[in-house]
């Protein structure tokens, strides 16, 4: 009926049966930015935003996020992560935080859905911690970046 993986013959929502896949190594690499007032920024860049370290919680909550992916994501499989990191870099040309995470694991699925999580939460964190001096800010343009391994090899964002 569709080539929707999700959808079994009737239309009917599924999760996709992988147990016959291969494991292979799969990474995925997501990327977003978060854009703030340039004092917002440089409150982060000082430490002095009242909720905190900015940056450090924001990784915590981002790594969290990939590993709740299947709780949060209807109809993504529970994986075992072997790696998640989540970099936070603030950018003072374009008054922005970046964002990046980097999921990897040997195993059945992909780890697309994990990084992409991870970025948007620790977006989320960041517009948490400082929306009580800027309301304005915009997380933006959380996109997949990279993925390797499995059946459909290597994906390279521009490639």
């Amino acid at each position: 009926m569709s080539d929707l993986t999700h959808l079994d013959d009737e239309g009917h929502a599924r999760m996709v049966d992988v147990s016959a896949k291969d494991e292979t190594e799969r990474v995925a690499i997501a990327e977003g930015f978060i854009t703030m007032r340039p004092e917002t920024l440089a409150l982060i860049v000082d430490g002095h935003v009242p909720k905190g370290d900015v940056l450090a919680v924001a990784r915590v909550a981002g790594i969290m996020a990939a590993k709740r992916t299947p709780d949060l994501i209807p109809l993504c499989h529970p994986l075992s992560l072997s790696s998640v990191k989540v970099e936070l870099e603030a950018n003072s040309e374009q008054s922005r935080v970046e964002i990046r995470a980097i999921c990897k694991l040997k195993g059945r699925t992909g780890v697309e859905m994990e990084a992409l999580t991870a970025v948007s939460v620790a977006g989320l964190t960041v517009y948490d911690m400082c929306k009580a001096v800027d309301r304005e800010m915009v997380i933006g343009e959380i996109r997949l970046e990279h993925k390797s391994g499995g059946k459909s090899g290597t994906y390279e964002r521009g490639a």
